[in-house]
């Protein structure tokens, strides 16, 4: 008989799960940090809205970044919280001195892909877990930011 966690959970399955959201909070902290930076450094002719838009998204990853976290714990473990570990472990990387509105959505949109990505495979190791926490947060943050995606594309269409 395999062994439960706190949440009846089989250990291995939920240690697997932890490990795979450590993975997406580091994303998530770089995807953050490019954002502000994104927000701090716009220029351009669509700075007051893509400003806007910025700060609207990386208040919206902020708030990931701490479900997903608490979500690490949940499962039994311990959420990653080093700048060093979020570069090694982040498949985003650094955006620097982005002051171009088209670059900065381009790279808002290749980060999108990443994580959208990573969470459609968390959605299938939740599944396999039984983990129905996992599932319906993964869930939601797809539906959202495949919608984000639309828009955000929308703005380099012609």
């Amino acid at each position: 008989m395999s062994k439960l966690n706190a949440i009846g959970l089989e250990s291995k399955k939920a240690k697997k799960l932890a490990a795979e959201l450590n993975d997406l909070l580091a994303n998530y902290q770089v995807f953050y940090m490019n954002v502000r930076g994104y927000h701090w450094n716009i220029q351009g002719e669509k700075f007051f809205e893509l400003h806007l838009k910025f700060e609207e998204l990386y208040n919206n990853l902020l708030l990931k970044v701490d479900e997903i976290a608490e979500r690490v714990l949940t499962l039994g473990d311990t959420p990653v919280h080093a700048y060093s570990d979020y570069i090694s472990r982040s498949e985003i990387s650094e955006a620097k001195n982005v002051h171009d509105g088209k670059l900065a959505v381009a790279g808002i949109l290749d980060s999108f892909k990443v994580t959208i990505t990573r969470q459609r495979s968390l959605l299938d190791l939740a599944s396999d877990a039984g983990d129905e926490g996992t599932s319906a947060m993964m869930s939601d943050y797809i539906r959202e930011q495949e919608k984000l995606v639309w828009m955000y594309s929308a703005t380099l269409r012609k």
